[in-house]
């Protein structure tokens, strides 16, 4: 047995999320929480993806808290080092630090009805009870590795990108990569010139439009620096620019055959090999899968020493990949750029709430539904960051986070101010609520666009991105309306 802790509120996971939502809860004025961290440190997914190129493929001064701008980004597009930097900063600054219990993962919840308190079960067996409990975890941190055949019995050496063995060398190595996905994208071009074959394994190309990216110029700091209006000037722009992408993805075709045409001539560009171009040309509509940016990705897919296959692969033998073709690679090492598991990350976690309910069960019935992302029928105060349909394919997610944690906090004050015990949100709410989100999303390019995603789920529903434009979520979020929850006395 452990020992068993008692708080206000439970906070899981410390990257934007968690940091976010700790930061929200100390404006309030509160100390009664406590932030749960599997790792020693905090940062997310910005502190676990260490691979070479890692980078931000949203503006730096937009993919970053409003309320803690940062005048001093490199890059337009930071790399991952900064991003983590910055987020430790933002820790230390707010002494969020004191709060947070590093090396504690939670395995399992369960709601408490005569108490309505959430006790919370940890890997090494202590518990947390709290009245309140938020998941910061995000859909991006449980890294997806097909069972390929063969697989075990390989004899080379294999990892995932969000797990990059930094102590392998990859010097002269046959290296395959499999998935062409945002992080393939940013590695290949970095380890290609080192290798002395990369074979990359490509299921469906991605559509790839030129990034953006240029040094910060030392004028622009210092103006920033000195006048914080500026930058935020200069985020507001970036913003609008960004939201007008929403347009192209919300069923306006002619939007995404104009991207479609830049990303064209991009390719045209980089790659001289009609073969080569062939096989990178997607046979979808821009937007369906997640839009990549990259100026260095296709000029390393055309050096001598690189081959992409697209037949799949079939299975694995003790030094080599077999493709689908029936064609054998031989290779030193295996590197997955395979993504992450989304629709089903939360298949793994016992949470049990009211009557017994089992979150991973209902969703695996029912599919991933919440209210605005955040709350779920059944399970009362309890909250998502980033949970269901609030991610994006076109802007910045911690503008999204923000609205989240100040819907949060609101709806933490409302329970208070009723000298209620808890709150949950009314079925019939949410699912209107999910309704039209999915009226929404049959209507736009993930679902009309021709291709498989990560956005959907087994029963093909997107259940991961918010359909439309960003003001519209900050606009349903701004005021937490009593009258969508049963306030349990």
């Amino acid at each position: 047995m452990g020992e068993r802790y008692e708080t206000g509120v439970v906070v899981v996971g410390t990257g934007f999320s968690g940091l976010g939502m700790a930061i929200q809860l100390k404006k309030a004025g509160r100390s009664d929480f406590v932030v749960l961290e599997k790792a020693q440190d905090v940062g997310g997914t910005w502190r676990d993806n260490t691979y070479p190129g890692c980078a931000c493929d949203i503006q730096s001064h937009m993919y970053s808290f409003s309320f803690e701008q940062n005048p001093d980004w490199t890059r337009s597009f930071s790399p991952q080092p900064e991003i983590w930097d910055y987020l430790r900063r933002v820790t230390e600054k707010y002494d969020v630090r004191q709060h947070i219990r590093f090396g504690v993962e939670m395995v399992g919840a369960h709601w408490d009805a005569e108490e309505s308190r959430w006790h919370l079960l940890a890997r090494n067996g202590d518990e947390y009870v709290a009245k309140f409990v938020v998941s910061g975890i995000g859909a991006l941190h449980i890294p997806r590795i097909p069972e390929l055949p063969g697989l075990p019995d390989f004899k080379g050496k294999t990892f995932h990108s969000a797990d990059w063995d930094h102590d392998y060398d990859l010097r002269g190595k046959r290296v395959a990569v499999i998935g062409t996905g945002a992080s393939s994208i940013q590695f290949v071009p970095q380890i290609a010139p080192q290798v002395a074959e990369l074979t990359v394994f490509q299921r469906t190309p991605p559509w790839i439009m030129p990034k953006p990216d240029h040094a910060m110029p030392e004028w622009s700091k210092r103006l920033f620096r000195l006048v914080p209006g500026a930058q935020r000037l200069y985020r507001n722009a970036i913003y609008w620019m960004l939201e007008a992408r929403a347009i192209g993805f919300n069923g306006r075709p002619g939007v995404m055959k104009a991207g479609e045409l830049i990303a064209r001539r991009h390719m045209a560009r980089q790659v001289k090999n009609p073969a080569l171009r062939r096989k990178l040309t997607p046979d979808y509509t821009m937007g369906c899968k997640r839009v990549l940016i990259s100026n260095d990705y296709y000029p390393a897919l055309a050096r001598q020493n690189v081959h992409v296959v697209t037949e799949g692969v079939t299975h694995v033998r003790e030094h080599s990949v077999i493709a689908a073709d029936g064609t054998e690679h031989e290779v030193d090492v295996i590197i997955f750029g395979t993504g992450f598991h989304v629709t089903d990350a939360f298949d793994e976690l016992d949470v049990i709430g009211l009557d017994h309910k089992n979150l991973s069960k209902e969703w695996q019935q029912r599919g991933m539904q919440t209210h605005k992302g955040i709350t779920v029928s059944g399970f009362p105060n309890l909250f998502f960051l980033l949970g269901p349909n609030t991610g994006l394919g076109h802007n910045s997610v911690v503008f999204m986070i923000e609205s989240q944690i100040r819907y949060v906090a609101e709806a933490i004050d409302l329970v208070e101010r009723s000298e209620a015990k808890a709150l949950n949100v009314r079925p019939e709410v949410q699912d209107d609520f999910n309704e039209r989100v999915q009226h929404k999303l049959v209507k736009g390019v993930w679902t009309q666009g021709g291709c498989k995603s990560w956005y959907l789920d087994a029963a093909g529903v997107n259940r991961t991105v918010w359909p439309g434009f960003t003001w519209r979520y900050w606009l349903e979020t701004r005021t937490v309306d009593p009258a969508d929850f049963e306030l349990i006395r």
